[in-house]
């Protein structure tokens, strides 16, 4: 059974059927979007995927983030047919649908942010989730100005290319909307040399009150966004000090924060939202959006507050054609109920608890691993020239990447220079299936050194 395999590659890659539909992509597709990687897929279960000459591959980017259930789930197919066989789209403008409530109560119940009654309104993505949440944060607060930060991806609309930092998503594209401004993550690994941890975390914030003095005045910004593990940044998870410090910022200053979990939730960090770990420290967000893995697959997001916050948005501005789609929203329920049933959180912890300890023995061993992090299981593994100057080696990522593509294990490079190898397997994966990534990545890292 796929669902059970191991990698196991037949053909040189590409191989035959994978390189004709490959050619075809080229002559179809935008060369734009771009895939470096050799294979097709033909089907998938859990964590596995046979492309279509019969090679076997374990996928650790699982759609960077989208298949945290794993692929072709039974109940998801069953539900999602379900409600196909009822009706594909009902529009929430026009006619109310159940399945948009009732995901939205579930949401409602789950999600980590401040208040006690919430409220939640879907949309198609990630991207999509973050500019509405920004609309609500600018129509609660009457303000003009959000703060974003270094390191950070939040999608490829005007708006959110704007607040992504690495512009090689965004060349050509501007000029940008205005009263986006900028500050410093905190990057522990990256910190000024001679900090201790502590004094760094300062320095982070006190880089982030600049940004009141010669940005945007605090009485001018509406929100404060930021993921709780910075994904294309490289893996980077925010410090608990620092956003217990943010969210004082904010309280003082009638400022909201944003956390963007479009890639941290679903029980990727160990919880089933990283924002849960902040609500235990008493640092919980204004607002919440999330995406990628909420419905197994199918396209959906979503942006959820306390009611007082939702209740104040000015009508028209949010909302959709296809935002809460109901064969979405059948599939997310299930993701819902079979994530709490399984304990998927438990699962990502498990995982974790190895890759940290083989990891962290891999730092000791190779000179070229320069730091080990994340939350839970979404974790980064950062590759150095070498560990005293920790200058980026994103030749040798690429390399490594090709090299255990070749031996049937997907991995995606991550980070502002490309050096970061991240892990975003499908939790599902067993025990087997996580040795045996181990041992091909490895054994890409010494064939590359």
């Amino acid at each position: 059974m796929l669902r059970e395999a191991l990698p196991k590659i037949v053909t040189p890659l590409p191989g035959p059927n994978a390189q004709k539909i490959i050619d075809r992509r080229e002559a179809a597709m935008p060369g734009a979007i771009k895939c470096g990687y050799p294979c097709v897929i033909k089907r998938g279960e859990g964590a596995m995927f046979e492309d279509v000459d019969g090679n076997i591959f374990l996928d650790w980017v699982g759609g960077v983030g989208v298949l945290n259930i794993g692929y072709s789930h039974p109940e998801l197919i069953a539900a999602v047919k379900d409600q196909s066989e009822k009706f594909f789209h009902a529009m929430m403008n026009i006619t109310t649908h159940e399945p948009y409530i009732a995901m939205a109560e579930k949401m409602n119940e789950i999600v980590p942010v401040k208040g006690d009654k919430k409220k939640t309104m879907f949309v198609n993505s990630g991207a999509e989730a973050d500019e509405n949440a920004v609309k609500i944060a600018k129509s609660y607060t009457g303000r003009p100005n959000i703060i974003v930060f270094t390191g950070a991806f939040h999608g490829r609309t005007q708006m959110t290319m704007a607040m992504t930092a690495k512009k090689a998503y965004a060349i050509g594209m501007g000029p940008f909307p205005d009263g986006v401004y900028r500050a410093e993550f905190p990057n522990l690994y990256r910190k000024p040399e001679g900090m201790t941890d502590e004094e760094a975390i300062q320095y982070y914030i006190d880089k982030l009150e600049q940004v009141f003095i010669e940005a945007t005045p605090k009485d001018a910004t509406a929100a404060i966004v930021f993921e709780p593990v910075q994904g294309e940044g490289g893996f980077v998870p925010a410090p608990i000090e620092w956003v217990k410090a943010v969210r004082k910022i904010c309280d003082d200053n009638g400022i909201l924060m944003i956390t963007d979990e479009v890639q941290s939730g679903w029980a990727r960090s160990g919880r089933m939202f990283a924002s849960e770990y902040f609500a235990e420290a008493g640092c919980a967000p204004d607002i919440m959006t999330t995406a990628k893995s909420i419905a197994g697959g199918l396209p959906l997001s979503a942006v959820t507050a306390r009611a007082e916050i939702m209740d104040k948005v000015t009508g028209g501005t949010i909302g959709g054609t296809y935002c809460g789609n109901p064969v979405s929203c059948a599939s997310a329920l299930k993701v819902a109920e079979v994530m709490e049933r399984e304990d998927y959180p438990g699962k990502a912890r498990a995982i974790a608890e190895k890759l940290n300890k083989t990891f962290n023995e891999w730092k000791e061993k190779y000179e070229v691993i320069g730091d080990v992090r994340g939350m839970g299981c979404m974790m980064g593994v950062e590759f150095v020239q070498d560990k005293k100057s920790k200058a980026p080696a994103a030749d040798l990522v690429a390399k490594i990447i090709d090299a255990a593509v070749q031996k049937g294990l997907i991995m995606e490079a991550a980070g502002t220079y490309n050096n970061v190898i991240r892990f975003l397997c499908p939790l599902c994966a067993t025990d087997a299936q996580i040795d045996a990534g181990l041992e091909i990545y490895e054994a890409a890292i010494k064939e590359c050194l």
